[in-house]
């Protein structure tokens, strides 16, 4: 049964399109019930973030129903919104491949990030909750999983900042070793001022403030940290307590001055201070770099280590892709295991109703008092011959029919060579188990 994923994602729609197709945390469970249940549909996973919203099953359905529930779901039709266009869809070693790269980070809007992995296994998570994954999905999601460590630990993908906010703080690293007893003044509320907010937070840093034109806005960032927030009338009165200054706002005009900043300087007796300034207009006035014991960066700095330490990613990425290929023909060849499964299954769930069936009659025939030696050969005959009834049907049959595949598959299943070989070995491991042994040995006493 083959293998598919449907998906829309940063690279094919905007996010007008991506958001219309999200599925809320509370809905997923309903959706994934829902999807099992399209015709053709034996194992279904939804995976859904702000970047992407894409769907992994295993179906006979193909495409077309697929990207038709996805679209009558979200009642796309009321929306006057065709998605069409916009879905990207991958069978097989492709849609392997794909899900492979996106466990690795290959396939987000940053390069090797580690979220998505966290959000894979959340997406997994409830497609067993909902018992809509099986053996094919379990296997895949599970050797993605193994993949992506392997590919974190043995390339520098996710090594470097590629972020500006990620970057600001790996440039604060350089001059504060440590930032559990530094303080950290945030001028903004926007998106790259709470995700330096995290970064901070995330390397050790305790106390943060948070300043903005709108205070309610900053409360929200500094709440998330157990920090304060204050006024832009207030950034002045706070500067001296800052080792680290991160500033991202909308000002035309520049809100921390030189004459603020040099005031701060002599109160803190000459401690250093590390300035980002991210704005375009810049927040920071370019004088404040002439200042002794401040270490000042713009957008452009760390523009350029972001573009360094994104180079660095793609050729760790070049690696990557060469592991997912080799770790796409393992998985394919584990698969092949999974087809057979079923006949393996019932193959020896019949071997087994044979020889229980078997050993019962011999235990009657013993408890009847018969000969034990007698019973031996009952319960080795009867099972040889109904274990090989079977098999030796086909090929008689095969050979009626002159059907030289079935032959040589019985023939390779059966081949008296392997059978004698594996006898031997027994032998040597037991001799006693050898019947001329056992009757020599019984003739010398």
């Amino acid at each position: 049964m083959p293998f598919v994923v449907i998906g829309i994602n940063h690279r094919t729609a905007p996010v007008e399109i991506r958001e219309k197709v999200v599925f809320a945390g509370d809905e997923l469970g309903a959706a994934l019930r829902d999807l099992i249940g399209v015709p053709g549909v034996r194992e279904g996973l939804i995976v859904s973030t702000c970047n992407r919203t894409e769907l992994y099953c295993l179906s006979e359905a193909g495409e077309p129903p697929l990207v038709d529930w996805l679209a009558r779901w979200h009642d796309l039709v009321s929306h006057r919104l065709d998605i069409h266009s916009s879905v990207y869809q991958l069978h097989e070693a492709a849609a392997i491949r794909h899900v492979f790269a996106v466990a690795c980070g290959l396939d987000s809007l940053v390069l090797g990030e580690p979220q998505i992995l966290g959000q894979l296994k959340s997406a997994y998570r409830a497609g067993l909750e909902q018992r809509s994954t099986g053996p094919y999905l379990n296997r895949l999601m599970q050797t993605a999983f193994s993949v992506a460590k392997r590919i974190r630990t043995s390339t520098r993908i996710g090594a470097n900042a590629v972020s500006v906010a990620s970057a600001a703080v790996v440039l604060a690293r350089t001059v504060f070793e440590k930032f559990e007893n530094h303080t950290a003044l945030l001028v903004g509320a926007g998106e790259t001022i709470a995700l330096a907010a995290r970064h901070l937070h995330a390397h050790g840093l305790r106390r943060v403030i948070v300043a903005n034109r709108s205070v309610e806005r900053a409360q929200d960032i500094a709440a998330e940290f157990g920090g304060s927030a204050i006024g832009l009338d207030a950034l002045a009165a706070h500067l001296a307590d800052a080792d680290i200054v991160i500033t991202s706002t909308a000002s035309p005009t520049p809100v921390v001055t030189y004459d603020a900043v040099r005031a701060a300087i002599r109160a803190r007796k000459r401690k250093p201070m590390f300035m980002v300034d991210i704005a375009v207009p810049r927040d920071i006035e370019p004088r404040v770099a002439e200042l002794d014991d401040i270490y000042l960066f713009t957008i452009d700095d760390l523009q350029n280590v972001v573009n360094e330490n994104l180079q660095s990613r793609r050729e760790a990425a070049r690696g990557a892709d060469e592991l997912i290929e080799t770790e796409i023909a393992a998985f394919q060849q584990q698969l092949k295991t999974l087809d057979i499964a079923p006949t393996i299954r019932r193959l020896r769930a019949e071997a087994e109703m044979i020889r229980a069936h078997s050993a019962a009659q011999a235990q009657r025939m013993l408890a009847a008092g018969r000969d034990p030696r007698e019973v031996v050969e009952f319960l080795a005959a009867t099972l040889t011959n109904r274990l090989m009834h079977a098999p030796s049907q086909q090929l008689r049959q095969a050979a009626q029919r002159s059907d030289e595949e079935v032959i040589r598959a019985v023939q390779s299943l059966f081949v008296a060579d392997a059978l004698a070989d594996a006898l031997d070995a027994e032998q040597r491991e037991d001799p006693s188990s050898d019947p001329a042994r056992t009757s020599a040995a019984a003739n010398e006493h």
